[in-house]
């Protein structure tokens, strides 16, 4: 039986007004605005899909206060401060993270000297090393491999197939998800005129609290020193991390971006997909690269970058602005050297 919640419940939850309808309807989920049906709640943040607003077939609808209930619509509206964060809210009412069993499949392989504490999940096939630390609640996926060292905190959830090399150090409630590599060595060697020297990678990986892991996601371990990514930030999935780079507190990096080693990402910066970030830089707090940015310089201030190479976001509009107009100017140009009129 799917579980109901009324809107009354549902504005406590979302610290909403209900501005329309019946307190003690309920729904049992939420959809999107085009295909929600009446045991649905969903919501509208972005005015480009404001005209599914009036052929919505939803029960509830979170609306801003800025966004006036159309007449001839029979769903129920419920004013909030951000519909999207609204939205999550009840999504994650509906669809909790997972909790941990308990359970130590028969199939893991521990080492006598590993420290895991209460109420603690390990699925089948893991592998458990000297000297490994797992906190209360945490949930170790299928076929994980932790390697000698590895601290895990609280409550962390890490999906199947991850690695967490020698030594990688995690806070609590973070997640890791499939495929992940945390800790693998560094890009580093030394070339002597005739052959590349392998430099010991002897840092560690430290995640700290709810940090959150994409799939296929590897982060190297420094060469001295830690890699480190600091509380709150959120990595997207076939991200490149490499060795000795810091990532700032809350910092948000989209998919198949790259960062090159011993450089440092501000509190609070965004990363669009495809971006990439050359070595030893330092990024302000704030700052968005644009996706698919190659960022080649250091950045004072918060601001947004973009194109290659990555340039202040108006300026490279004006620019790529230009291009459509190059073969015009060139044959005018042309004109000029061979003394046209």
């Amino acid at each position: 039986m799917e579980e109901s919640i009324t809107f009354s419940e549902v504005a406590k939850l979302v610290s909403g007004k209900l501005v329309r309808g019946e307190a003690d309807a309920s729904i049992v989920g939420v959809h999107t605005l085009a295909h929600a049906q009446q045991q649905h709640a969903t919501f509208l943040a972005n005015m480009k899909y404001k005209s599914d607003l009036l052929t919505t077939q939803a029960g509830l609808v979170f609306l801003s206060a800025k966004i006036e209930v159309p007449k001839d619509t029979s769903f129920a509206a419920m004013q909030v401060a951000d519909p999207y964060v609204a939205f999550t809210l009840l999504q994650r009412y509906f669809h909790p993270l997972p909790r941990s069993s308990g359970i130590i499949h028969a199939s893991a392989v521990i080492d006598e000297t590993a420290t895991v504490a209460s109420h603690v999940q390990i699925d089948a096939n893991v592998s458990i090393a000297k000297g490994v630390s797992i906190g209360s609640g945490s949930m170790i996926g299928a076929g994980c491999v932790l390697e000698e060292g590895v601290r895990i905190g609280n409550h962390c959830l890490i999906h199947p197939r991850v690695t967490l090399a020698r030594d990688t150090q995690l806070g609590d409630r973070v997640i890791i998800q499939s495929g992940a590599v945390i800790g693998s060595d560094g890009f580093g060697f030394a070339w002597t005129g005739d052959e590349f020297l392998k430099i010991p990678q002897v840092g560690r990986v430290a995640l700290e609290d709810d940090v959150e892991i994409g799939a296929n996601t590897c982060i190297d371990r420094g060469a001295i020193e830690d890699t480190v990514i600091k509380a709150g930030a959120k990595l997207d999935n076939l991200i490149q991390v490499a060795h000795g780079v810091e990532i700032g507190y809350k910092t948000v990096i989209a998919g198949q971006a790259g960062i090159a080693g011993s450089t440092v990402i501000g509190n609070g910066c965004q990363m669009g997909a495809q971006s990439g970030v050359a070595g030893h830089l330092k990024l302000a707090d704030g700052t968005i690269v644009g996706a698919k940015a190659g960022v080649i310089g250091n950045t004072k201030e918060p601001g947004m970058i973009s194109g290659f190479p990555a340039v202040p976001h108006r300026q490279w509009l004006r620019a790529s602005g230009m291009f459509d107009r190059l073969p015009e100017i060139w044959k005018k140009m042309r004109k000029l050297s061979d003394g046209e009129k």
